[in-house]
């Protein structure tokens, strides 16, 4: 038997003796459609990032983003979440807006999907916690994405790859 085994339902004490509940896994879509149905009743919902096409603005576990139906006409820099007609829920960035639908790709990504339909987008991203610091609309970092970052999507590798070759001299 292996004493590492957690009851999910029974409360541990880690190394520091810090009482936990166990953790309890939940399928994806069940759990942001219900953090959808709050979010349409316009309430602001927060939620741990997963998935790292939204790097290097938002990374995999470590950031959230706060979001609420849209209330505003959807625009090009803008952070939505929307789901995929295969029932996949996104949060991308919208990188066109045509008559024919919305364009979206991840910060990480320089590949463009669409169009999407206004009825697949559900909610607006309002905020984020980015390394622990609270950020919105007017804060350096989300202007610098919403409207720098989104109009190089093809440059977006060589810039990275740049980036990663300083960043690495600098040590």
């Amino acid at each position: 038997m292996d004493t590492r085994q957690e009851d999910a339902g029974r409360a541990d004490e880690n190394r520091e003796g810090i009482s936990q509940i166990g953790v309890r896994q939940v399928d994806t879509r069940e759990y942001v459609s219900v953090l959808r149905d709050i979010a349409e009743e316009g309430k602001i919902v927060p939620m741990l990032i997963a998935g790292s096409s939204m790097s290097p603005f938002l990374c995999h576990n470590r950031d959230y983003i706060y979001f609420t139906r849209p209330e505003r006409e959807l625009r090009r820099g803008d952070m939505v979440f929307y789901q995929r007609d295969s029932g996949q829920y996104v949060m991308h960035r919208i990188y066109k807006v045509k008559p024919e639908g919305y364009y979206m790709t991840g910060d990480a990504q320089t590949e463009i999907e669409g169009p999407l339909r206004r009825d697949q987008i559900f909610a607006l991203i309002v905020q984020v916690k980015r390394k622990g610091k609270v950020i919105h609309p007017g804060d350096f970092w989300w202007e610098f994405f919403e409207h720098v970052w989104i109009r190089i999507v093809p440059a977006r590798r060589a810039v990275t790859a740049l980036y990663s070759f300083f960043k690495g001299k600098r040590r």
